[in-house]
């Protein structure tokens, strides 16, 4: 029987143990903390003062529009072990300082009519390609250079998403549609007048019109626990508070995978890399960070408009010029005043999170790289701005700086939730410039973290299809 060791259990980690595992491989995963999930994770055991037991707050990955749908996910059955997905009435709005607002349904009519004058060309943009949306993830949901499965629909959608997102914006009249666009697109954390920042605001709403952006009863960490149970069904064996530091730690194994930061791998494979590869994953960037505060709330967030108050998932960064404007300055290393928070309302959907009146809201505003001030008040600040009276309600914080997220965990270095900036090189190649994103030039040896395509999220698609080119190598 041919083997395999994993090297970290986010969730591109298990996902590559599920495959490997199904293969017929006999499977071990290492994780350094000593609890595997990585950022899918959550905590219900009373954070800081104020968060009554049984409070649920997740650790990192809150909302799942790319989990839901996911090809890996979806067809594991992982309902049997505990996984239920629950929809708020809004997936995500984007107040404005006018008070209105722009509001995203998972059905394209809906979040069409609520948009207006845009409302036509919204749904020209979205109603296709999210009909569409299972055959497109065949193709977006691993390497972008590639022979596509479907060469026609990518083509179709995929034109647009080479486009800045500012240029993209300017489709829209009005400010809801274009500072609802750009809320989404920001989750790439780059400046929006960059190119191809258009390709993740146009993935996740795109996935969210065909599946709606919903949250994992009792908490992220059901998605973990899910995972859990499937490799305990498969004989994977899982070994926790094992830090692998140096390649003389690692098992022998037909098959390593390493679902760590790029110079991570570095750091432990040293010597033993090709002098290009080293090289190439030593130019890896990384991108802003996420200054994260977890709220415990009396009642529900004062929110001036009230179907904000809907909503699972909450934007908070003012017009589209604005967004454009703090996204240039946290790239540049400044700290905005006013910078763009996302905000998680997770127990809308999740009653079973809250303890009584308590209810747990989930925050994190973007920050520079590495950012080492509090940027507490900033983000207390817009909520303000939006909700009045929110400060009044609240009863706990729990904050997580950029150094305590890279301590939480490794992967997050500087403070980057999404394992490295998402700028044209690395988005089109991965972690070095080679058309084998997941080889390392080590035989046997693969990355399978969220730095490789297709990024960020539970979704595990990067474990899988590092997994997949693995045992396509082994039947050679």
């Amino acid at each position: 029987m041919s083997t395999a060791v994993v090297v970290g259990a986010g969730p591109n980690g298990l996902a590559a143990a599920v495959t490997l595992a199904s293969a017929g491989l006999d499977v071990t995963v290492l994780e350094a903390a000593e609890q595997i999930g990585g950022g899918v994770r959550s905590s219900s055991d009373g954070l800081a003062d104020g968060f009554p037991a049984g409070l649920v707050h997740d650790h990192c990955a809150a909302i799942h529009p790319m989990a839901v749908g996911s090809p890996f996910l979806s067809g594991l059955g992982l309902e049997r072990h505990g996984l239920h997905w629950k929809w708020p009435e809004i997936d995500c709005a984007h107040p404005l300082d006018d008070g209105d607002a722009g509001l995203l349904y998972r059905s394209v009519e809906d979040t069409a009519a609520a948009l207006g004058a845009d409302g036509g060309r919204w749904r020209r943009v979205f109603s296709g390609p999210s009909a569409n949306f299972d055959t497109l993830s065949e193709d977006i949901m691993g390497p972008l250079l590639r022979v596509p499965k479907h060469p026609l629909a990518l083509a179709r959608f995929g034109a647009p998403t080479v486009l800045p997102a500012s240029a993209f914006a300017r489709l829209f009249r009005g400010e809801r549609a274009r500072a609802l666009f750009g809320g989404v697109a920001a989750h790439t954390f780059r400046p929006l007048h960059y190119p191809l920042t258009s390709a993740i605001g146009l993935g996740i709403i795109t996935a969210g019109h065909r599946h709606g952006w919903p949250v994992a009863e009792g908490g992220s960490q059901a998605i973990t626990d899910a995972l859990a149970g499937l490799l305990a069904e498969l004989g994977v064996k899982v070994e926790t508070g094992v830090r692998v530091t140096s390649a003389a730690q690692l098992p022998a194994a037909d098959v390593t995978m390493f679902d760590l930061a790029p110079s991570a791998v570095v750091d432990i494979l040293g010597d033993r890399l090709p002098r290009r590869v080293s090289r190439g994953l030593g130019r890896f960037r990384y991108g802003p960070g996420a200054f994260k505060v977890d709220f415990a709330v009396q009642g529900p967030v004062p929110w001036r408009n009230p179907a904000v108050g809907a909503a699972g998932t909450v934007h908070l960064g003012g017009g589209f010029a604005e967004i454009a404007a703090t996204e240039r300055e946290i790239q540049s290393g400044r700290m905005p005043q006013r910078p763009f928070v996302l905000v998680g309302q997770q127990y809308l959907a999740d009653p079973g999170r809250s303890v009584g009146d308590i209810n747990p809201v989930y925050s994190y505003a973007h920050v520079p790289h590495g950012y080492t001030g509090d940027a507490t008040e900033a983000i207390i600040g817009q909520f303000e701005r939006f909700a009045p009276g929110f400060r009044d309600r609240i009863v706990g914080m729990a904050v997580r700086s950029t150094t305590q997220m890279s301590v939480y965990n490794a992967n997050y270095v500087g403070g980057d939730i999404c394992t490295g900036a998402k700028d044209i090189r690395q988005m089109m190649f991965g972690p070095r410039t080679t058309l084998q994103p997941y080889r390392i030039g080590v035989p046997g040896m693969y990355l399978c973290s969220a730095a490789t395509p297709p990024g960020p999220g539970a979704h595990g698609m990067c474990g899988v299809n590092a997994a997949e080119v693995a045992l396509a190598a082994l039947t050679r």
